[in-house]
């Protein structure tokens, strides 16, 4: 598992950093990695990372997922489920919108400052149907996690930070996306999702039928330290 990948993508800016540290949050160096998380737990991120990219090998546009490790903050320090400073975004995104309608939203155990997920970490996730679909679905079982679980609001707004000045589902892209949250509750009939259009990380709410080309999943595994 490449760590030094992880190092670079959250000190890629002055404001990613900066963000880290006003937060209260350690970080993110090569010796606080190694110091949190135990050699076992790189060992099953590397092994969920694989397990991912088999699983969903038959998926549509499964040829530009990438698969790997996420780093998600403690909501309590920095929620990445609601909107952000402007300062946070960085690259063709310069603030965000938000659907007034949405939740709080799920949450992974605070058990850490830090919590390590296997997830899609480049643009694109795979496209399985809708939201609709992905909920009636029984194939997103991996490893003995439903990878649906995991599939939220705050994961996907880690991978935008995560990701940097080169956001997922970005109009900016070589193709526009948006991905679906099954792992939220509908919202009076109607589905969660993210996207960047038009310079704003939007957090959104659409049809749950919508299963286009465009709308993506990312499937998830949380990586417990044992």
């Amino acid at each position: 598992m490449n760590i030094d990948r992880l190092v670079a993508a959250w000190n890629s800016s002055a404001q990613s950093a900066d963000l880290v540290h006003n937060r209260g949050l350690p970080a993110i160096t090569r010796e606080f990695l190694l110091a949190e998380f135990p050699p076992d737990t790189w060992k099953r991120a590397e092994q969920a990372t694989h397990a991912l990219t088999e699983h969903f090998a038959g998926a549509r546009f499964a040829d530009e997922v990438e698969y790997g490790v996420l780093l998600v903050p403690d909501p309590r320090l920095l929620d990445t489920r609601r909107p952000l400073p402007i300062e946070a975004r960085i690259g063709v995104a310069t603030g965000d919108v938000f659907d007034e309608r949405l939740p709080a939203g799920v949450a992974l155990p605070a058990k850490r400052p830090w919590q390590l997920v296997v997830t899609v970490i480049g643009a694109y996730g795979p496209s399985v149907g809708s939201y609709n679909d992905v909920i009636a679905s029984e194939d997103f079982v991996v490893l003995g996690q439903d990878t649906r679980q995991w599939m939220t609001r705050q994961v996907w707004g880690a991978r935008v930070l995560q990701c940097g000045a080169t956001p997922p589902d970005c109009e900016h892209n070589e193709r526009w996306t948006f991905t679906l949250f099954p792992g939220e509750e509908l919202v009076d009939g109607q589905a969660e999702s993210g996207t960047v259009l038009k310079g704003k990380v939007r957090f959104r709410l659409g049809r749950p039928d919508r299963g286009i080309g465009s709308a993506r999943v990312a499937p998830a595994l949380l990586i417990d330290v044992q």
